[in-house]
C-alpha cells in the first residue's frame, strides 16, 4: 500500500474518486436516467404525427450520463446504446439516407467523446481536491490535535469550525496539556488568514506546549509566546508583519482547584456554575495582543478564580460572539449558553455551534473555536474518609 493509501485509510476512509458517497456522487439509481430519456425520445418519435422527426434530441442522452456517471466508460456506452436508437428511429421514419440522421449521428459521436473527456477530468479533480482535503486533516490532526476527554483534573471537549470552503484548519488556535504545574490551556486567534495565520498559529502552539510545561507562572507562559511569535513573524517574513499579532487567553487549573487566567487582547471565559448566572472572567487590567508589545515588555495580570467540582469554564474565538445574523445582530453566547449546557462538554459544544449556525442563517463568515473545561477533580483513595480504619465506599 502506498504513503498516501495508507493515510486516506487511517485518516480520511475511502477515496471520494470512487467511493459511493464521495464527492458529487449521485445515487445509483440516476444511472437509468440516460435509458429514461433515450425511452422517451424514442416513444415521442412514434407517436407523433407530424413529419418533422426529433431524432437529433438523442444527442442530448450521451450528455446526461457524463452528468450521472463516475466511470469513464458511461457516457462511451451510452454513446452506442444512442446510435442504434437513432439507426432504429431512422429506419422506422425511412430517413437513413437523409441529412438529418447524419447531423444526428455524428453529434451524438461528438457529445459521447466530450463526456468522456470531461467525465475524465472530472474525476482528475475530485481526486486532486480529496489529496488536498486529506492533507488538510492530517495537517489539522497535527496542529490541533484532538483533545481528550479527561486531562489531569478536568474533562475537556473542543469545538473548531474553520470559515474557509473546504479548509481544515484557519486562524483559530487551542491546546490543553497536563503538566506539573497542573492542567493548562491556550485558545487564540491569529489577525487574518490564510498559510500565513496557519503558520503563525502553528508557532504559537508550539511554543505553548514547550512553555506549558518548563515555566511555573503563567505569565512567563505569556512572555514566552509572544518571544516565539516575534521570532517566528521575522523568520517567516510575512507581509505586513509589523501588523500581525496574537489575541488568546491562557489558563491553568492547578491541583488544589485554583484557576489561574491570563487574558491578552482576547474575549473573557465565561463561568458556568451551578444556579449562579454565566459570569464572565474579566480582568481588571486589560492587555494588548501578543505582537503589539516588544516580547520584553509582555508581563500581563493573572486572575485567580477558586472552582467548585462541575464547574465549567468556556474559552471561546470571536468567530462565535461576533457571529451575525440577517438583522446584523450578533450571537448573545452569555444569553443562551445557559439552556446549551446540558449534557457532557462535548455535547454542550456541539449545542451550542449549532445555535449560532441557526443564528446566523449560513456558513460562518470566520473561524471559531470553543473549549469548554469542566472541573472534575479525581477523588484518590486517601483522600476517602475512613471509619474504624477501613475505607468507605462513596
Amino acid at each position: 500500500m502506498s504513503a498516501t493509501g495508507w493515510i486516506r485509510e487511517r485518516f480520511a476512509g475511502p477515496a471520494p474518486g470512487g467511493a459511493p458517497g464521495g464527492t458529487g456522487t449521485w445515487p445509483r439509481t440516476a444511472l437509468a436516467l440516460p435509458f429514461i430519456g433515450m425511452a422517451l425520445v424514442v416513444a415521442l418519435n412514434y407517436f407523433s404525427d407530424t413529419e418533422v422527426t426529433v431524432e437529433p434530441a438523442l444527442t442530448a442522452v450521451p450528455a446526461l450520463a457524463a452528468v450521472v456517471s463516475r466511470r469513464t466508460w458511461y457516457p462511451l456506452l451510452i454513446g452506442l446504446c444512442t446510435e442504434a436508437a437513432a439507426f432504429l428511429m431512422a429506419l422506422y421514419s425511412g430517413s437513413l439516407g437523409e441529412s438529418v440522421h447524419s447531423a444526428t449521428v455524428f453529434a451524438i459521436v461528438l457529445v459521447a467523446a466530450i463526456g468522456w473527456v470531461s467525465t475524465t477530468l472530472r474525476l482528475r479533480q475530485e481526486k486532486a481536491l480529496a489529496d488536498a482535503q486529506l492533507v488538510a486533516e492530517v495537517a489539522r490532526r497535527v496542529l490541533l490535535r484532538p483533545v481528550p476527554d479527561r486531562v489531569g483534573s478536568v474533562r475537556a471537549a473542543v469545538h473548531y469550525a474553520a470559515a474557509a470552503a473546504h479548509a481544515r484548519i484557519g486562524g483559530d488556535l487551542y491546546e490543553i496539556v497536563n503538566t506539573r504545574h497542573g492542567v493548562r490551556a491556550v485558545v487564540g486567534d491569529v489577525r487574518g488568514k490564510g498559510l500565513n495565520a496557519v503558520e503563525t498559529a502553528a508557532a504559537v502552539l508550539g511554543a505553548f506546549r514547550e512553555a506549558a510545561h518548563q515555566e511555573a507562572a503563567l505569565e512567563r507562559v505569556a512572555g514566552w509566546l509572544a518571544v516565539s511569535l516575534d521570532r517566528a513573524l521575522h523568520e517567516n517574513d510575512h507581509p505586513g508583519v509589523e501588523e500581525e499579532f496574537v489575541t488568546l487567553v491562557l489558563i491553568g487549573v492547578r491541583p488544589d482547584g485554583t484557576a489561574e487566567i491570563v487574558n491578552c487582547g482576547h474575549p473573557a471565559p465565561l463561568l458556568l456554575r451551578d444556579s449562579e448566572a454565566v459570569r464572565a472572567l474579566e480582568l481588571a487590567e486589560t492587555v494588548p495582543p501578543l505582537g503589539v508589545l516588544d516580547p520584553g515588555d509582555v508581563c500581563p495580570p493573572v486572575h485567580r478564580v477558586p472552582l467548585l467540582p462541575g464547574d465549567r469554564v468556556l474559552l471561546f474565538t470571536d468567530g462565535v460572539i461576533e457571529a451575525r445574523d440577517r438583522a446584523g445582530s450578533f450571537y448573545p453566547l452569555a444569553e443562551r449558553l445557559p439552556d446549551r449546557a446540558r449534557g457532557n462538554p462535548a455535547e454542550v459544544l456541539r449545542s451550542v455551534h449549532e445555535d449560532v449556525v441557526r443564528h446566523v442563517g449560513k456558513q460562518l463568515g470566520d473561524d471559531a473555536a470553543m473549549l469548554l473545561l469542566q472541573y472534575d477533580p479525581v477523588v484518590t483513595l486517601h483522600e476517602l474518609p475512613q471509619q474504624n480504619g477501613h475505607l468507605t465506599r462513596r
